[in-house]
């Protein structure tokens, strides 16, 4: 996957992270998971774009890091709306299983961009 498909894989993913959210119920804590699934799923898409312009491989690392965090997160709060039982799970979990590919793909990237840093410093020396 080249990373504008990926890029619009990330923006798909937030945008059905925010329209599940406006389906949560309006309660507080229905409220305050859509408050925090719009933050974190927006701002993965948000930040991979960021990781796609990267200047530095210490930049690109970085910004791929708060990808992961976000998209950790983002699993995070599908996984209590189905503990909750806010929303029926058959319609969360495609969503879910969403994110943890996505969440799986940026670690590998990360695994391997940090395996290139280490290997060009080997090489300097």
């Amino acid at each position: 996957m080249n990373p504008e498909e990926l890029k619009d894989r990330m923006k798909k993913f937030a945008h059905r992270c925010v329209k599940l959210a406006l389906a949560l119920p309006q309660t507080v804590l229905g409220n305050h998971i859509k408050g925090q699934l719009i933050r974190c799923s927006t701002s993965l898409a948000a930040n991979y774009r960021a990781v796609c312009i990267a200047q530095s491989k210490p930049h690109f690392i970085s910004k791929l890091s708060i990808v992961i965090e976000e998209c950790d997160e983002s699993c995070f709060w599908l996984e209590f709306i189905i503990d909750e039982k806010l929303l029926k799970k058959p319609r969360v979990l495609p969503l879910l299983q969403e994110g943890k590919e996505l969440t799986s793909i940026h670690m590998s990237s990360r695994k391997t961009a940090r395996g290139l840093r280490k290997s060009l410093e080997y090489e300097r020396l």
